[in-house]
């Protein structure tokens, strides 16, 4: 068979191997294409069924993944994306992703580079999310759905293979996380009692939009007693602490994700996302003697040294630094939990609204399809 090789900058664009599904993975593991999984051959026939959903020329870069910079190219990322098991449909979402994480204010190469174990996370919002069947209830972050899996490892696939985030390489996380594999779901939005996150952050109500965070793994929030707002925020906040957070040393946008239950209790309280924010933002603090000698004389009286120079052992340690930067999507099923997500806080989190070449709003995935 014939297999599509652009997935770097390859000599040839495409190599003629054993139509055998096991030598072809062979191949492909010793090229370092791999995430360790098996993976479905890049076929020029499987690759065009995909870009038959792009709207742009094949050849031409969408974005420069780093610490490579390696061009993103529709080609490429269609290479990718088959091998990830991802459906023709996907790719518009796909496309759109990577264009959001190579955002500079994303800081795609600190990520990439970085011993922490962040990874990018990619929440989905509006009609595209029920189009293409992306999970928002139970079970989002986990198994069970194709177009939560795929896409997600489509995107670590493409962070490997264009961008060059080889474990040990261009990706120096000390000890990784599941995350890396794959790490997208869709927000719950008609669970939730407030706005959909896109909307919240200026894309009009009714398009699609993906929102793309540096993060960590979710920690979960146990809650099953408090009935009241302030009972839920308060665990909200309290979950937050730590004292060997990256999100500290940072003007950080940790995500808060709340379980409809919990998301409706706060809700019916009286509070907007706004007011939960507050909430949350003045609560979550530690006193600074909390941390150690060295942190303290090292870290916290040099990145805050107009509030930490001189202060006591006393003074209060915000875990976020504004309410405004605390992020909330409303996503799962049935159960009294929510979840902390924090992030590898030189980073930012980066929205993007899915439009077509021309810069339009796209009304549906089948609007980038060519006829």
């Amino acid at each position: 068979m014939t297999v599509i090789a652009e997935l770097l900058k390859a000599p040839r664009a495409s190599l003629e191997v054993d139509d055998d599904f096991d030598a072809v993975n062979v191949l492909m593991r010793a090229r370092g294409w791999s995430d360790g999984l098996p993976l479905i051959p890049p076929t020029a026939a499987r690759v065009e069924q995909l870009l038959a959903y792009c709207d742009r020329p094949w050849n031409q870069p969408v974005a420069r993944m780093a610490p490579r910079y390696g061009e993103a190219t529709p080609l490429r990322l269609a290479a990718n994306a088959v091998m990830a098991g991802c459906r023709p449909e996907y790719f518009p979402l796909l496309v759109l992703a990577i264009e959001a994480i190579c955002e500079e204010p994303f800081n795609l190469y600190g990520i990439q580079a970085t011993t922490h174990l962040c990874a990018p996370l990619v929440l989905v919002n509006g009609p595209v999310a029920k189009e293409l069947d992306v999970n928002a209830g139970c079970n989002a972050f986990g198994p069970g759905w194709q177009a939560n899996a795929s896409i997600g490892r489509a995107i670590r696939l493409a962070l490997v293979n264009i961008g060059g985030a080889i474990p040990s390489l261009g990706d120096m996380s000390t000890f990784g996380a599941p995350s890396k594999f794959s790490y997208l779901a869709a927000e719950n939005e008609a669970a939730s009692p407030w706005e959909p996150l896109h909307v919240e952050r200026g894309v009009p109500r009714g398009a699609s939009a993906v929102t793309v965070i540096g993060a960590e793994c979710p920690h979960n929030v146990n809650d099953h007693e408090s009935i009241t707002a302030e009972g839920i925020l308060s665990t909200i906040a309290g979950t937050l602490l730590g004292t060997g957070t990256n999100d500290i040393y940072y003007e950080a946008q940790p995500l808060i994700v709340m379980g409809p239950e919990h998301a409706r209790t706060v809700a019916d309280g009286g509070y907007s996302k706004a007011d939960a924010k507050r909430y949350i933002q003045e609560r979550a603090h530690l006193p600074l003697g909390r941390f150690s000698k060295e942190n303290i004389e090292r870290r916290m009286r040099v990145t805050w040294k107009e509030k930490y120079a001189t202060a006591g052992m006393d003074a209060p340690v915000y875990m976020v630094q504004k309410p405004e930067d605390i992020l909330i999507a409303v996503i799962g099923g049935a159960g009294k939990h929510s979840a902390v997500i924090q992030t590898f806080g030189a980073t930012k989190a980066v929205t993007r609204a899915l439009k077509l070449r021309d810069g339009t709003l796209a009304r549906s995935v089948e609007d980038f399809k060519r006829r």
